[in-house]
């Protein structure tokens, strides 16, 4: 935990914000069944004055370009800002922005997220089995689609001290509803993925990661091999 900034109160005494977050960096030289995935993410966060918080990623994508084989990279960003809606309280409302390869597709989103484990008469449970949980409802998207669009975000992190205290397991579910879409895919698609890693020296990973993503016509599921550096502070 590092102290970044001095913020002054409302009575004009200096107060200390202490930031905390974490930087990471993954890199996947292997997939199982798709190529033309995600081989490099970078994850940010980090905790802000004023009950403000951040969180965020960029996906490089390695992508086939035509029948040669030749590929190109492409990147796909998500930018989450969040407030807690009062001191203590598990409800945070939230921004997040999509950006992404291309032009006229980026993706505005608004909502509000329920931390599960922080919840008092949930947090025991939660608390039993090492792990967090958080829905995120994003009632109001902003795009260039037809319709009223909307997503609900699950989000998840456990722990194994049982087994290791180095052994981790995270992921997500985006579950998606009333896009307009072609015949061919699932009328509430999802898009999904699950890491569980090992720390085999302070800050260093081996990770394995199982991703499922129901825009893909064929080979909707797929696993990617690599390697990962977090940097915490």
């Amino acid at each position: 935990m590092v102290t970044c900034a001095v913020l002054w109160s409302s009575t004009g005494h200096a107060q200390q914000h202490q930031y905390t977050g974490f930087i990471d960096l993954n890199a996947y030289p292997y997939l199982t069944d798709v190529d033309s995935d995600a081989v490099f993410v970078v994850n940010a966060a980090v905790s802000l004055p004023n009950r403000l918080s951040y969180f965020g990623f960029i996906n490089v994508i390695d992508r086939q370009t035509d029948d040669t084989g030749r590929s190109s990279l492409a990147y796909f960003a998500e930018q989450n800002l969040r407030w807690q809606i009062a001191p203590q309280a598990p409800l945070d409302l939230t921004f997040q922005a999509n950006l992404r390869t291309g032009d006229s597709n980026d993706r505005y989103r608004f909502g509000i997220r329920w931390r599960l484990n922080d919840t008092s008469w949930l947090k025991s449970f939660f608390e039993t089995l090492h792990m967090r949980y958080a829905l995120n409802l994003h009632a109001i998207q902003i795009d260039q689609l037809d319709g009223t669009a909307w997503q609900i975000e699950h989000s998840f992190g456990m722990r194994f001290p049982y087994i290791s205290d180095k052994l981790y397991l995270a992921g997500f579910i985006d579950h998606n509803f009333d896009e307009p879409l072609p015949d061919s895919l699932p009328s509430d698609p999802i898009v999904a993925e699950a890491q569980l890693g090992y720390e085999f020296r302070p800050g260093w990973f081996a990770i394995v990661e199982y991703r499922i993503n129901q825009y893909r016509r064929s080979d909707v599921n797929n696993v990617a091999v690599g390697i990962e550096y977090k940097w915490s502070f």
